[in-house]
């Protein structure tokens, strides 16, 4: 359940802990690309995850050099991370995404699979990074999560 007012603020209340998703007429429009500007949530338990890769669970390179597939294995690690200590997705509230040798034209590919793993009116704050190397050079993404669990 969920309501909506004027400025595009949305009020979850779930099984997840209560958040507030506030996307002001005064700051550009974020939704279309995958995040919103404010997101507020209440008491709970803070958890910081790592910055994951597109390294699957054997520490193989998971979509080669697509920056696409590597930001949605990415973020199904960011899945399952949050899910081990007992959250979901729904948790997550803020996203840090670091992009090797990052371009504008690259938007849409970051963009689309934040778009696929978070609900239009529930995506997390979210700061890109143009970074010039990661840990391993194959690794095109690194994105580390904050989630606020009940």
């Amino acid at each position: 359940m969920f309501s909506l007012d004027r400025q595009s603020r949305v009020q979850v209340f779930l099984n997840a802990m209560p958040k507030e998703y506030t996307n002001p007429d005064s700051l550009f429009r974020s939704l279309e690309y995958g995040f919103s500007q404010i997101v507020a949530a209440n008491g709970g338990k803070t958890v910081y995850i790592s910055g994951q890769t597109a390294w699957d669970a054997q520490r193989q390179i998971i979509g080669g050099t697509d920056l696409a597939q590597q930001a949605r294995q990415a973020l199904r690690n960011i899945q399952a991370a949050v899910e081990a200590v007992g959250g979901t997705l729904a948790d997550v509230v803020a996203l840090r995404i670091y992009i090797v040798n990052y371009r504008p034209e690259q938007a849409d590919a970051v963009g689309g699979a934040l778009r696929e793993f978070f609900p239009r009116e529930e995506r997390p704050a979210s700061t890109w990074i143009g970074v010039s190397a990661l840990a391993v050079s194959d690794f095109l993404i690194e994105i580390e999560a904050t989630a606020v669990l009940e």
